[in-house]
Parts: C-alpha cells; structure tokens; sequence
C-alpha cells in the first residue's frame, strides 16, 4: 500500500493530470493493483473528464425527483462527513469514489464546492484521506492541485511514498528544479522522480539532455503528446483507447505513446520495491 504524489511547481499547464490518468489507466488495465486517484482540483474537473462526461451525468440528476435524491452524496464532501463523525470502516473511500474498471481502478473527484475558502478547509482533510484510503488500496495516485494551499500541499508531499514532479521541456523549468534541489535538502531524497508530460522527443531538451542538465541520476519519465489520446480526454473515452491500444503493433504510430507508459509503470514500481527494501 502505497501513496504516489503528482506535483509540479509549474503555474503553468505540465500535462501532470492527464500524465497521472494514462499511467494509472495503464497500470490498472496491465496490473494486478487496486488503485485509487485522487483529484485535489477547484472547479477543475480534467481528471473526471478523462472517464465521465459530468455535465450530461449533473443534467440527468437534476431530472431525478426529489425523493431519489434524498440522502445522496458523493465524492470527497460525503466522505468528510463521514471522517467526521468517526464512522470510518473497511472500503469507505471506495464507497465515496467512481468505478473505472470494477474493483481495479477508482477515482475520488474533486470537491463541488465555488468557494475557495470551503476548498481550503476541505484541503486541510486531504491527508486524512489519502491516509485513510491507504488502508484499503494498493496505490493511491494524488494529483496535488496548483491552487491547493503551500501548508496543505507540502503535508501531502511529506507522507507520499514517491513524489513525481512534473516539469516541462522549458530550460527554465529544469534550472528551476536544480536550484530547488541544491536549496532543500527534502528533494534530493531517493523517492523523487521527475516526469515530462507532453513529451516532444524532437525538443532539444529531451530525456537524455534533461539527465545531463541536472548532473545527477534520476528517474525520468515521460508521457509524449498523442492526438489520440489528447482527443479521449475531452471525450470521456480514456479508458476504452487503453484498452484498445494495448493490441497494438510494434510500428504503430502509437506505439511509443503506450512504451513510455509501461516504463514508466515499471519504473515507479521498480522504486517502491527499492524502497521498501531500504526500510
């Protein structure tokens, strides 16, 4: 049971959510894992997109009659309530989150609330959460929202097993992380990996530059930019294309899209095992 924290200190767009959703789609379809994302987002639904199209869903609820709606809550709110009052028992989380693919891959939304200072009380149980959704699911994946309060957003990274920072092919981006490394101490531990999302293999700043840049090894991943798969996450479609690609051929143009999302599967599963060793 472990927690995989995605997070960038980019403002600007990283791909990290839908980096998160093609490599833990990937990872429940390939592996034998329970897995669980959760989306920390404010009035930000990409991750849910890549699976459900929630404004046809809201529409059909709000046709339901007044009776049917009684007592129904979902996502992260219903289950605050339920931290709250102590109630918590075996698969709790689950029975707050959406099925994926049925007992192999949920998703926890993000909460429904426009107000920010109501974001920010719930980002406060944020780590209660995961803690307690650790219990129940092998991998718990957290995409850490760039609005979630610095206090909030750091006690998220402390408990977190592996921390994906997600970076661009920007040179700034990759001076800005040696900096941060050489400046705190927290990211030059061994559970830091670094992601490019939207991977351009024709950039100059590609994988093997960006390892020479930061002069010391480290895990990078990469998930490249495919049209198909660009196209399946405004479609809520990201889950039948991986499963569909997955029988595809060695010189399809796709090909290398679904290779770097098995590497990098292996290679978060590779650093687990290496740092499960070395406690």
């Amino acid at each position: 049971m472990s927690i995989i924290a995605f997070w960038s200190r980019e403002k600007k767009e990283t791909g990290q959510t839908l980096s998160m959703a093609a490599l833990t789609t990937y990872m429940a379809i390939e592996h034998n894992y329970k897995i669980l994302d959760i989306s920390t987002e404010f009035n930000n639904k990409t991750l849910e997109n890549c699976f459900w199209n929630l404004a046809k869903q809201n529409a059909l609820a709000k046709n339901l009659t007044s009776t049917t709606q009684v007592g129904f809550e979902s996502g992260v709110e219903g289950l605050l309530k339920i931290i709250n009052s102590n109630k918590t028992s075996n698969s709790i989380v689950a029975n707050y989150a959406k099925v994926v693919f049925k007992d192999r891959f949920d998703i926890l939304c993000s909460s429904n609330t426009n107000n920010y200072e109501e974001y920010k009380q719930i980002c406060t149980m944020y780590p209660q959460i995961i803690q307690v959704a650790n219990r129940d699911y092998d991998l718990v994946f957290v995409d850490i929202s760039k609005k979630m309060p610095k206090e909030q957003a750091n006690r998220i990274l402390e408990i977190a097993d592996i921390i994906v920072m997600n970076i661009t092919q920007k040179l700034s981006t990759i001076e800005d992380f040696v900096a941060l490394r050489e400046s705190n101490d927290f990211f030059k531990k061994n559970n830091i990996m670094l992601n490019v999302g939207r991977y351009d293999k024709f950039s100059k700043y590609n994988i093997k530059n960006i390892t020479r840049f930061i002069r010391q090894r480290k895990d990078i991943t990469a998930i490249p930019y495919n049209t198909l798969f660009f196209e399946a996450t405004s479609e809520s479609k990201v889950a039948e294309l991986m499963l569909k690609l997955r029988r595809i051929k060695e010189d399809d143009r796709n090909a290398t899209f679904m290779k770097e999302a098995a590497r990098m599967s292996a290679d978060i599963l590779y650093k687990l095992q290496e740092l499960q060793m070395r406690t």
